[in-house]
Order: structure tokens, then sequence, then C-alpha cells
């Protein structure tokens, strides 16, 4: 369905220069931007390519110490690609956006466009290097469909402790106890990254309760939640 030279330009390495980095928590994130993998999608397939979005709904509502709305939204998008002769082949994919503002109205505003586009991004990289699917590192002892989720920092120092996914088999980082059995026991993963400590594993949106009850903090730009090694000990 594709053309040989669409093919092509899919499998060419991602120019530098269009790949943004955002630090957090001491951590380094790579990500491309929503207009940019827009305007690549433009070039690559002639503006023959559009999307739906299938699923939009708010999942959390909250307010911080601050007294701003916190809202998160889900969303689902579709993209479609067509050939001259109006054939097509889609892409789907999830993501999340979080909206912190003073109003409701400017919180939802901002999560559920935030959605949008991470649903969008991540729909379009698995169409290959051009949308940015190499950002997603490669971590030792992950599956591949945690790949596909979770966008991994840049540049991160050499674990050098990981927990055990055993539930019955608990560890310690920096000798400092920590019981993580009710992460465990929902298929999840705590991993050592730098200074911090991150969840990993399926369906982890859904589980937020239990992860937030070990201490972790969600941090919207990766879709991660950490928590600094050193709150272990507290």
């Amino acid at each position: 369905m594709l053309s040989e030279n669409q093919i092509k330009a899919l499998s060419y390495n991602l120019d530098d220069s269009r790949v943004k980095t955002i630090d957090k928590a001491g951590m380094k994130f790579s990500y491309l931007e929503t207009y940019d993998c827009i305007n690549v999608a433009n070039t690559i397939f002639n503006y023959m390519w559009d999307y739906t979005i299938t699923s939009l709904q708010e999942v959390n509502r909250e307010v911080n110490q601050n007294s701003n709305h916190v809202i998160t939204f889900s969303a689902i998008v579709k993209v479609k690609i067509y050939d001259n002769q109006r054939n097509c082949i889609e892409r789907e994919d999830t993501g999340v956006g979080i909206g912190t503002a003073r109003t409701v109205g400017d919180a939802i505003d901002n999560a559920s466009k935030s959605a949008v586009s991470d649903s969008l991004k991540r729909a379009l990289r698995s169409l290959g290097a051009q949308f940015g699917n190499n950002l997603y590192a490669k971590t030792p002892n992950i599956s591949q469909s945690q790949q596909q989720n979770y966008q991994q920092p840049a540049q991160l120092q050499q674990p050098q402790q990981q927990y055990s996914q055993t539930p019955n088999q608990q560890q310690t980082v920096n000798n400092a106890p920590q019981d993580y059995s009710s992460l465990y026991n929902l298929g999840l993963t705590v991993m050592e990254q730098g200074q911090n400590l991150v969840v990993i594993g399926d369906g982890i949106y859904e589980k937020r309760d239990s992860i937030k009850a070990c201490g972790f903090k969600f941090d919207a730009s990766s879709k991660l939640w950490w928590k600094p090694i050193q709150q272990q000990a507290a």
C-alpha cells in the first residue's frame, strides 16, 4: 500500500535537530513535538492521511496543594493513510494527558489536547523512525509490549540493582527495605533509573491507586511513575 519511496522515507534515521529534550526529576527525556510529526506526515504521505479521535474521556480530577485543578484525560486516536485508489492502512494507539490550571475549563482544555497529541504521536510512531520510534529506549528485562508503552530517558545511568518481578522474592535498593509486593502482584515492576525508582508494566494507569499508595508520582511528559530513591528510607 505504501510506495517504495514512502517506505524508504519512513526508515531514514531521525534528524537530531527534530528531537526535543526535557529534564524531569533529574532525568532527561527525548520527544518529538506534535506539529513536527504532522508536518512530516504531510510530506511523506502527500497530505493523503487523516486521523479520528475514537475515544476521549476524563479519567481523574483532583485539586493540588496550590489549589489548582489537575485533570487527566485518556484518548484513542486512529490514523488512516491513503493511496491514490483510496485504499488505506490504519494505525491506532492510546494516550494520556494531564492539565493543571486555576480553572476547570483550562485544565480540561489542556488535558484533552495533551491526550489527543500523545495518542496521535504514538499511533504514528508505529510507522518507523521518522516518527520517533527509536526514541523509545530498550531497557534490559522489559518486554516488547512495555517498550511500546513507555518512553524511556535518553540518558540514563546504569542501574546498580533491579527489583525481581517475582512477588515472593522481595529485594531492596541501596539496602533500604521497601515492600512493593502489592505492585508485583499486579504484574508491575519497580526498577532504578539514575537517582529515581520507576514503575513499569501493562495497564499501569488503571493501577494508579496502588502505585500512589507506594509513594510514586506521575510525570506527564515521560508517562512514568517515579520517586527519589532516598524516599524509601522514610
